[in-house]
């Protein structure tokens, strides 16, 4: 093997394939290491060691490691880690270190065609659980929900002979910077999203309940589902429902990121319960398409409302079917997780109140924590 590292995107291939030919060790701190983590990996917490060029942790363990696999080596931004591993290699082990590290890891995109929903591509990030689309017809297509990356959607249209019409959010993300001004204004293309969520974004195409956005000759149909945020959508197209971050798979959002006070939250989580009894109305083919993921192992990330609806991994979901508002308003304000990372610069950049830096990329590295639970 040669010293040039593993690429992120070979590793996810990887870890999503569950191949039992690569190892990975994240030689970050404990705490690190448990806030976010590739899945399946080791944890030997020495990053202070090694910045010093202490290599004596890391050798009292090397008979933990695997000498017929493949050993990648992670750390934050692929320094310590490249140290580890040389380390590694000069004791006979098949060592690279992880390119970028984890900020590496947090880049991956991958793509996959939904067998169940003709002409919908998802765009998976499996280092954040940021979930995106392409749909399209006739040589035309509409992106939802980009990340900041915009080559991956360009490339994605390109390689299908796709020409970018539009660019959508499902609302105001507060777990990633949007991509969709930037690829808007780059191919001169309406950029769609809610009034509500707009705050003070200067070039967007309002949309409303009931709307609809051309794609080829098909379209997509606009619900506001608010909740999540006040202008939160999903949208319909075909037998698929891409519901941004309304319904996942196991849980639905959170209804806190825009005013945590409690009144709010329940006054949030009423208007999310009502939009997801009128998702839910819809017919059990409905393949729904959620805006992020936790640990779910399915790819892709799709299932039939009326699986969904029988399934018990979605307690919230139950609560809807039940028709129990208050249960369902009691379980959120009482189970909500850690809000995610610096949500609140992130949500003034997508708002346009902000302008990104430089460092913007390293805003929305960690887990996504937009799970209502």
């Amino acid at each position: 093997m040669s010293n040039t590292g593993f690429a992120p995107s070979k590793v996810a291939r990887q870890v999503r394939d569950d191949t039992e030919d690569l190892f990975v060790l994240d030689v970050r701190r404990q705490e690190d290491y448990e806030e976010w983590q590739i899945p399946g990996s080791t944890n030997l917490p020495i990053y202070d060691e090694l910045l010093d060029y202490d290599y004596s942790s890391l050798e009292e363990h090397l008979d933990e490691l695997p000498e017929d696999r493949e050993i990648a080596v992670v750390c934050v931004a692929g320094i310590t880690s490249a140290r580890a591993a040389e380390f590694l290699r000069e004791h006979g082990y098949d060592a690279e270190s992880i390119d970028d590290g984890m900020n590496g890891w947090g880049r991956v995109h991958r793509q996959y065609d939904i067998d169940a929903s003709d002409n919908v591509v998802q765009i998976v990030r499996p280092g954040t659980g940021c979930v995106s689309y392409l749909v399209h017809d006739g040589g035309e297509a509409v992106v939802v929900d980009p990340s900041l990356y915009i080559d991956e959607y360009l490339n994605a249209a390109d390689e299908r002979d796709l020409d970018i019409v539009g660019v959508a959010d499902t609302h105001a993300h507060a777990d990633h910077v949007s991509g969709a001004g930037r690829l808007a204004g780059e191919l001169d293309v309406p950029y769609y999203l809610h009034s509500e969520d707009a705050g003070d974004l200067d070039v967007v195409t309002e949309i409303a309940d009931g709307d609809t956005i051309q794609v080829g000759s098909r379209e997509l149909d606009v619900y506001h589902t608010p909740g999540h945020t006040p202008g939160s959508v999903s949208f319909e197209y075909g037998d698929a429902l891409l519901s941004g971050d309304t319904l996942f798979l196991r849980s639905v959002g959170r209804p806190d990121l825009e005013d945590s006070s409690e009144d709010a939250v329940r006054e949030a989580a009423s208007r999310l319960f009502d939009s997801l009894e009128d998702l839910t109305a819809l017919d059990d083919e409905t393949v729904v398409l959620p805006g992020h993921f936790s640990d779910e192992e399915i790819r892709p990330l799709a299932t039939e409302l009326g699986d969904l609806r029988e399934k018990t991994t979605n307690e919230l979901l139950g609560y809807v079917e039940d028709d129990d508002e208050t249960a369902f308003v009691e379980t959120i304000v009482e189970s909500l997780a850690d809000e995610p990372a610096n949500y609140n610069e992130i949500k003034q950049i997508n708002w346009g109140k902000e302008q990104p830096d430089g460092d913007v990329e390293s805003l929305e590295l960690g887990p996504n924590n937009c799970a209502a639970n």
